[in-house]
C-alpha cells in the first residue's frame, strides 16, 4: 500500500477521541475498538471534560464517546461546550449512571446518543458506525426508563388522543419529518434523507414544537410512536 492509499484509509476512519476519567477503562475500550473494528481510529484519551475540549484541536475526532460523572468538567457540561464550538462532531454519553436529567441534559446540549458501559463491544462498535452516519440511539434501558417518566407525566388516554388530533393537523412535509424524528433521526440525517436543507428542516421542527406544545425531543419522540403515522 503507498502513502496515498495509507492517507485514504486513515481518512476514511472514524476518528474517537475518549473521555474518562477511569484510564484502565479508557486504554481497554481504545485497545477492543481498534482490535474487533478496522475502520474505527482512537485518537487520544482524555481523563476529564475540560481536557477532551483542550484535545480537540490537536486530534480532530468526528466522535466522542464521554462519561458523565468526572473531576473539573462533567460529561454533559462538556458536551454542551463542544457542541456550540464544533457542532459536527458527534457526542455519545458512554456510562454506567442511568439517570433521566443527565440524559434530558445530554441530549438538549447536542449528544448524538447514550450507551450504558454494560453494551456488547459488537453492538458498541455498531452503535458508533449507526452514529456517525447521523442516528440517535439510547440503550433500552434509557428508553424504557424514559418512555416510563414520560408516560406517567400525562394523563393516560384523552392526552394520546389529544396528540393524535394534533399530528393529523400537522402538513405532509411535517409527518415525513415526524415520522424520522420517531426513528431517531438527527437533522442532518432528516435532511439527506428527504433531499432538504438542514435550516429547513430546522423550520419544520420548530413548528411541529409549537404545535405538540413541547420543546423536548425526547418527549415528541415519544408522541411520534403513540399515535398512528404509518398511513398519513
Amino acid at each position: 500500500m503507498n502513502k496515498t492509499e495509507n492517507n485514504n484509509t486513515a481518512a476514511s476512519k472514524i476518528r474517537i477521541l475518549l473521555a474518562d476519567d477511569q484510564l484502565l477503562f479508557s486504554e481497554n475500550l481504545k485497545l477492543m475498538l481498534e482490535t474487533l473494528a478496522d475502520d474505527i481510529q482512537v485518537v487520544g484519551v482524555a481523563r476529564d471534560g475540560q481536557e477532551a475540549i483542550e484535545m480537540i484541536e490537536g486530534t480532530d475526532p468526528n466522535l466522542i464517546l464521554m462519561d458523565v460523572r468526572m473531576p473539573r468538567l462533567d460529561g454533559v457540561e462538556a458536551t454542551k461546550t463542544i457542541h456550540q464550538m464544533y457542532p459536527d462532531i458527534r457526542i455519545v454519553m458512554l456510562t454506567t449512571f442511568l439517570d433521566d436529567t443527565y440524559v434530558q441534559d445530554a441530549l438538549n446540549y447536542g449528544a448524538y446518543g447514550y450507551i450504558l458501559k454494560n453494551i456488547h463491544p459488537e453492538d458498541l462498535i455498531a452503535s458508533i458506525r449507526a452514529i456517525s452516519r447521523g442516528a440517535v440511539l439510547f440503550s433500552q434501558d434509557i428508553l424504557t426508563k424514559l418512555t416510563r417518566r414520560m408516560d406517567s407525566d400525562t394523563p393516560g388516554d384523552e392526552s394520546d388522543k389529544e396528540y393524535q388530533e394534533i399530528v393529523n393537523k400537522l402538513g405532509k412535509r411535517e409527518k415525513d419529518i415526524l415520522k424520522l424524528v420517531a426513528k431517531g433521526y438527527n437533522n442532518s440525517k432528516i435532511a439527506e434523507t428527504l433531499f432538504i436543507s438542514k435550516p429547513t428542516v430546522r423550520n419544520y421542527i420548530s413548528s411541529i414544537y409549537a404545535k405538540v406544545g413541547s420543546k423536548d425531543r425526547l418527549q415528541v419522540i415519544s408522541i411520534a410512536q403513540k399515535v398512528k403515522l404509518e398511513n398519513q
